[in-house]
């Protein structure tokens, strides 16, 4: 359906009058994890307010992004059909190709087309006040949220992050005018949102509030971070971001208590939910900004860390309820106008509304597909995830592997069972491959200017585990800062190989950086490059994490683009090792 066709459909919409259209209000945070909130499990973040209305309304315990990143969720969100259809698969504008790696993605919009059909355009078409206030992310002049159906722009441009969450915020972040020194962005952006929610009685509104936070640079207002203590590693424990996680909480009680000064809570839809999983990498940081453990990694990644996401709505006449099943951000607006009485043709959607859901009946019968096919800057690679039911295969566009899991089971994804169901993996990599050429999604190409893990100016080759290539069941690289590992390696069967650039030939002395816990040492391991190769035996050095620098030999290698490939010959204990890292130096 064209732009003009279906807001020409929404303004036929509703027969409701004005009293009795219902609000919304739709609030979307950035970077925040499912974990990062109590009624989903957290213990270290404070979030009373969130958990309270959790109980009022339904939580969603499987709701997930469609893209690990920002930008191609938000397209999804305020559409309801998948970024890939706008060409915008990525964050805005996007990293420029890098020598290291194998792939180069698709070209990547650089905003939403006007020819988009927005939840704002939508809403407007139907009467509504319409608003959108903090990150927009999706264009700059000419493409923004006032191009884009909303009267009111307060804060969003075609900015990712602010420069500074106290102000003066910088130039990025529009439309704040003067702001007192020192003022708080979140609770600016939550000022701004409460005067919209006020400024006209008895006018239905339509206010979608995008907090920057808890989005990097992390900075929170001093008294807050003061109540947390740091925790471990491996676990939520930054109290930095546990205090903007708070002040996101404060910034929902302002607001609920807003509409109920203005005597409309109990004709207001509000939803909360986030653009992508919390980000479980360092980031430069010290410190990384949450944990989603039990989910796997965190944002730019396809594993249900990058993908799950908070997903609360309280609407009229819906009873609360903890709802399973997975549902996505494209579902959102057809929802909201579902729920809302705003006719919009279903073929315009690729989600579907939960209105149905949230009365009581089960979830649709569908496939989900999450499609990234960019290098993210967490690390995450090029591919495409499909979920149908409890299965998920994730598929690695460098190497075209497929990964199987059985969420219910495995929801972690902490085992790959793509060898024992060969006929689930080739039924969804068919519905992938049919999904892909529908929608005319561009598949990342080779780079031509390939140059992977070059030497130093001292001709030594250092090839860190996040290089890796990995073949086999359950070895995968573990990004988490207190690994930063080929890890799980518990299949003799499962191997490992890195390129690397030679320029100058000749023979090698190798390191390796590994570690083995207590019992598991004295799996014998070959490396090789072409026909040169060597063996050397795995030290017990107590524990998988505890490395230790070894000298194991040396190779012969010639000029050019070449490959070490590591392959374990036995395996006596639960696992052959972590290895961090191999080192080539030229021998003296």
């Amino acid at each position: 359906m064209t732009r003009l066709l279906a807001v020409a459909f929404a303004l036929s919409a509703t027969t409701l009058t004005a009293a009795e259209k219902p609000n919304v209000v739709l609030i979307v945070l950035d970077d925040a994890g499912q974990r990062d909130f109590g009624c989903y499990g957290s213990t270290y973040h404070k979030t009373p307010h969130l958990d309270a209305l959790a109980k009022q309304g339904v939580r969603f315990t499987e709701a997930t992004s469609t893209c690990p990143v920002c930008s191609p969720t938000r397209v999804a969100i305020l559409t309801g059909r998948h970024p890939v259809r706008y060409g915008l698969t990525d964050w805005v504008p996007g990293q420029p190709p890098r020598p290291g790696q194998r792939l180069v993605g698709p070209k990547n919009a650089t905003e939403l087309p006007l020819a988009a059909v927005t939840a704002g355009e939508y809403f407007r078409a139907a009467g509504y006040r319409t608003a959108h206030v903090g990150k927009w992310h999706l264009g700059g002049p000419g493409f923004a949220p006032t191009e884009q159906g909303f009267d009111l722009n307060v804060g969003g441009s075609a900015a990712g992050h602010p420069p500074s969450y106290f102000a003066p915020y910088g130039p990025s972040v529009t439309g704040l005018g003067a702001a007192p020194k020192g003022e708080y962005l979140t609770d600016r952006l939550t000022d701004e949102a409460v005067r919209f929610v006020a400024a006209e009685p008895g006018k239905p509104f339509f206010l979608h509030l995008a907090h920057y936070a808890p989005h990097t640079p992390l900075q929170a207002r001093p008294e807050v971070v003061a109540k947390y203590a740091p925790g471990k590693l491996g676990a939520q424990g930054n109290p930095t971001y546990a205090a903007m996680i708070e002040s996101l909480d404060d910034s929902l009680a302002r607001l609920l208590k807003a509409l109920d000064d203005a005597k409309v809570a109990g004709n207001t839809v509000v939803i909360l939910t986030s653009d992508n999983g919390g980000l479980a990498t360092l980031e430069g940081m010290a410190k990384p900004a949450t944990f989603n453990g039990p989910y796997r990694e965190g944002k730019g990644y396809l594993y249900e860390g990058g993908l799950r996401v908070p997903l609360v709505i309280r609407a009229p006449g819906v009873q609360p309820a903890v709802l399973a099943g997975a549902v996505d951000s494209i579902d959102i607006l057809p929802t909201l106008l579902d729920l809302c009485g705003i006719p919009a043709e279903p073929k315009s959607f690729d989600g579907v509304s939960l209105a149905k859901v949230l009365r009581g009946e089960g979830l649709p019968a569908r496939s989900l597909v999450h499609f990234y096919p960019h290098y993210a800057n967490q690390g995450g690679k090029p591919g495409v995830a499909i979920r149908r039911g409890d299965w998920k295969l994730l598929v690695d566009y460098e190497t075209d592997r497929g990964e199987l899991y059985d969420l219910k089971a495995d929801p972690g994804e902490g085992r790959n069972v793509a060898a024992e169901n060969a006929k689930v993996v080739a039924e969804l990599r068919g519905e992938i491959d049919a999904w892909v050429k529908s929608r005319g999604a561009k598949l990342p190409t080779p780079n031509p200017d390939y140059r992977p893990n070059p030497p130093d100016a001292a001709g030594v080759i250092t090839m860190h585990a996040k290089t890796a290539t990995v073949s086999g069941g359950q070895l995968r690289y573990e990004p988490l800062p207190h690994k930063e590992t080929l890890g799980y390696w518990v299949r003799a069967a499962d191997t490992a190989a890195f390129d690397f650039t030679v320029v100058k030939p000749g023979d090698y002395a190798v390191e390796v950086l590994q570690g083995c816990g207590k019992g598991s040492g004295g799996s014998e391991v070959e490396l090789s490059v072409g026909a040169s190769k060597l063996t050397f035996t795995v030290k017990d050095t107590g524990g998988f994490q505890a490395f230790e620098r070894r000298a194991v030999g040396t190779l012969s290698v010639a000029a050019g683009r070449q490959t070490l490939s590591v392959k374990p010959l036995t395996k006596p204990g639960a696992a052959v090792m972590d290895l961090r890292e191999v080192v080539l130096r030229p021998a003296k």
